[in-house]
């Protein structure tokens, strides 16, 4: 018995410092290579003016930048696998929003294949935009003459469930995507320690100057206490479209709330569990468009059962980030 146990502590301890040099290793590896994230992707077309064009007509994205034409010589083109008798090269840089850069590319005389890859051939590859809305984008791209590739398709389980996805074609025949999770990824519900990135978590958001009224932040505040003891759901609905942005984050200690509906539903538990209990405020403090409610939660006899504070963050006027902080 004595010995199995020695025998099982040293297999934890050599566990232990596996991963111990394996995270040590990963940490070492990133720092080395100091690499921030993706800065551009890189696409070439067969006409440059055609493709900024439709990055910008008809997606929205601003062309800023522009290389070339530049000379390649012999040496470049062994070296990058360009046909020797390719001319030179001219570079647009796109900005597409909240996301990495695009980066277009034109050769003149080009000599390469002028045959797109095949979905399934090595080095393949593909563009996803990201949209509030896949319906209407996809109903703008069609008004649009783009040639939407299928039906999109909503994940109904697993790490992606709750995100939706369509490919279309550009006009020069390269496959793009548009994709979509509102309320966010079904791995996203089990608070992992690691989440993707996305551009709808870093979109900008332009604080108005009716943002840092206190008067109307104040009666935003007042509106949210009504939500939160409104038990009549078309009422309640209603008045989270009035005053919540429809991909709000609430984050509380034990969880995270995303979209409208996540938070309707966490409501209705509330009130469902404690039927006789309501939201009633202590005081409210605003600063520029961020504002504390400090809230007591309870009974007529017992109005202080729970105690806590609240903290917005308004942007357009509208609750865009609430933080739900509960006294132990």
């Amino acid at each position: 018995m004595k010995t199995n146990k020695k025998i099982q502590n040293s297999a934890a301890a050599m566990l232990n410092l596996l991963i111990l040099f394996s995270a040590s290793e990963k940490t070492t590896a990133q720092n080395n290579a100091g690499i921030v994230g993706i800065d551009h992707v890189g696409i070439n077309v067969p006409d440059l003016n055609k493709a900024v064009l439709f990055f910008h007509d008809v997606l929205g994205f601003t062309p800023v930048t522009q290389l070339g034409p530049i000379p390649l010589d012999a040496a470049w083109k062994e070296l990058n696998h360009i046909n020797p008798k390719t001319g030179a090269v001219t570079i647009k840089m796109i900005n597409a929003g909240s996301g990495a850069s695009i980066e277009v590319f034109e050769y003149a005389d080009n000599k390469g294949s002028l045959t797109h890859p095949n979905t399934d051939d090595i080095g393949a590859s593909h563009i996803a935009f990201y949209v509030k809305d896949i319906s209407a984008a996809v109903q703008y791209l069609k008004s649009k003459g783009v040639k939407i590739i299928g039906e999109s398709f909503t994940t109904p389980s697993g790490d992606t469930a709750g995100e939706s996805w369509v490919y279309f074609e550009t006009p020069w025949g390269s496959k793009m995507e548009l994709v979509s999770y509102p309320n966010g990824k079904g791995y996203e519900k089990s608070h992992p320690k690691t989440v993707l990135w996305s551009p709808k978590n870093a979109e900008v958001k332009k604080v108005a100057a009716d943002d840092f009224d206190a008067k109307k932040n104040t009666a935003i505040v007042e509106t949210h206490l009504k939500i939160w003891n409104e038990k009549e759901e078309s009422k309640r609905k209603s008045l989270l479209n009035q005053i919540y942005a429809s991909d709000i984050e609430m984050v509380d200690r034990h969880f995270i709330a995303n979209g409208i509906d996540d938070i309707s539903k966490f409501i209705v538990k509330l009130q469902t569990k404690n039927p006789d209990f309501k939201f009633t405020s202590k005081s409210v403090e605003t600063n520029h468009n961020i504002v504390r409610l400090y809230w007591q939660f309870g009974s007529k006899a017992k109005p202080a059962v729970v105690s806590g504070m609240d903290l917005f963050v308004i942007e357009n006027g509208k609750v865009q980030k609430l933080y739900v902080f509960v006294e132990k």
